[in-house]
């Protein structure tokens, strides 16, 4: 399947390369919340990709699978969906809903060239992580 339209951009729900081996995976637990029954919520401040050195978009969930599936399904409108943003090249896990809000604010005042080695220190090859964690 092709990865871009007539005019050379991504289009959202269609996948190449690593993306191929896990697009039809549907998050398990799509819309269910946990957290209510007393297992520990976690959360997450990620990094989204169009591509290796593209556009990036920086955000925090407590629902990783299901956000960055929003994302690639082009469900997420605004920024994401514009700019054809879909693949997931970083993430971090946090106890808490603060820590994860703080370092994304953190993460959206660092200069570009930084957020850049950040994901390519832990993903140097710019693999969409995705696959790793929706299996």
């Amino acid at each position: 399947m092709n990865q871009t339209g007539s005019s050379g951009k991504r289009v959202p729900g269609q996948f190449t390369g690593e993306e191929r081996d896990c697009k039809n995976v549907i998050p398990a637990k799509a819309g269910i919340q946990e957290g209510w029954l007393g297992v520990a919520k976690q959360f997450f401040v990620y990094i989204m990709a169009s591509r290796r050195n593209g556009t990036l978009y920086i955000g925090v969930t407590s629902n990783l699978i299901q956000r960055v599936w929003n994302h690639k399904q082009g469900l997420v409108e605004g920024f994401t969906s514009k700019y054809q943003v879909g693949m997931l090249v970083y993430l971090e896990p946090h106890e808490t809903a603060e820590s994860a809000i703080t370092r994304e604010k953190q993460l959206k005042k660092w200069e570009r060239a930084w957020k850049i080695r950040l994901a390519e220190h832990s993903n140097p090859e710019w693999r969409d992580l995705y696959c790793t964690i929706s299996v």
